[in-house]
């Protein structure tokens, strides 16, 4: 089943690291990406393959500070 999350972003200046985050984030198994800005993400993902932490951690492992919004 879907799940839609949302995120807070601390980190994220630029066009350059909106890029970033959603590199990251299309690598995480079982994540679709609907959306990125600048201090934000919304991403759908399969909760039989992936949770929210393991999303969050995968923007933080690129050097930024994610949280469920």
């Amino acid at each position: 089943m879907s799940q839609t999350l949302k995120l807070a972003i601390d980190g994220m200046h630029c066009g350059s690291c909106v890029n970033r985050v959603t590199n990251a984030l299309k690598k995480v198994e079982g994540v679709e990406v609907k959306q990125v800005d600048i201090g934000s993400a919304e991403v759908e993902f399969d909760e039989t393959k992936t949770q929210p932490e393991q999303i969050a951690e995968s923007v933080n492992r690129i050097g930024f500070n994610a949280r469920q919004n």
